[in-house]
């Protein structure tokens, strides 16, 4: 686990990778700082076989709900004394919705966070990836980029998600969040900027109720 931020945080976030790239990647450490910099713990942690690829072993990612049980391991390891929220970049955001509703109900977590998450495969919008976030329960903030082509602006626009999800639109922002400067007049810190008051004003208004 990586850990950035105060211990005496508003709340800890455990954030998971995205499929291709680890924990300390450039964008996981980006939104990492900001994040602690809006006053949270964020917690970074890898799945088994993007750990194994540390030695050597060139392992693919599994499906997402073969990793369900490690991110319920890695909740129960951490063992956060204060508020928690769980979520992460692509596919780790995508494992921690499909856990956090049980998660939820027992108290354990108070929220959820998603960074860019892959409604479907690039390229194929009929490959959706939502079924589950119809009926979520758990109060939910998902960052994502309008032109993001795991699920653009449009495209979601037409999904039948729950009520408890709210989405953050960043103006011409892809997968990584990340926009054209020319195009949109956003830069990438300047995005990361918004994901983090965001985040903070969210989260105030989630452990107020």
């Amino acid at each position: 686990m990586l850990i950035t931020g105060p211990d005496n945080a508003l709340a800890t976030i455990l954030l998971a990778h995205g499929a291709g790239a680890p924990m300390d990647s450039a964008g996981m450490t980006g939104i990492s700082e900001v994040l602690a910099g809006a006053g949270f713990r964020v917690v970074r942690f890898e799945f088994g076989y993007m750990a194994a690829r540390r030695s050597g072993q060139r392992k693919p990612p599994p499906k997402a709900e073969l990793l369900q049980d490690e991110y319920r391991q890695t909740v129960d390891t951490l063992a956060a004394s204060g508020p928690l929220i769980i979520g992460g970049k692509s596919m780790g955001g995508r494992v921690a919705s499909m856990v956090a509703d049980e998660l939820h109900a027992d108290g354990r977590i108070a929220g959820l966070l998603c960074l860019g998450y892959p409604f479907h495969p690039p390229a194929k919008p009929q490959q959706l990836r939502t079924a589950h976030l119809e009926a979520l329960r758990t109060p939910t903030l998902i960052c994502q980029g309008t032109r993001d082509p795991f699920g653009t602006r449009d495209e979601v626009a037409s999904f039948s998600l729950s009520p408890s999800i709210e989405i953050l639109w960043l103006e011409d922002g892809d997968h990584d969040l990340k926009p054209r400067k020319s195009i949109s007049g956003f830069t990438a810190a300047d995005h990361l900027a918004t994901v983090a008051d965001a985040t903070r004003d969210w989260v105030a208004r989630v452990l107020a109720r």
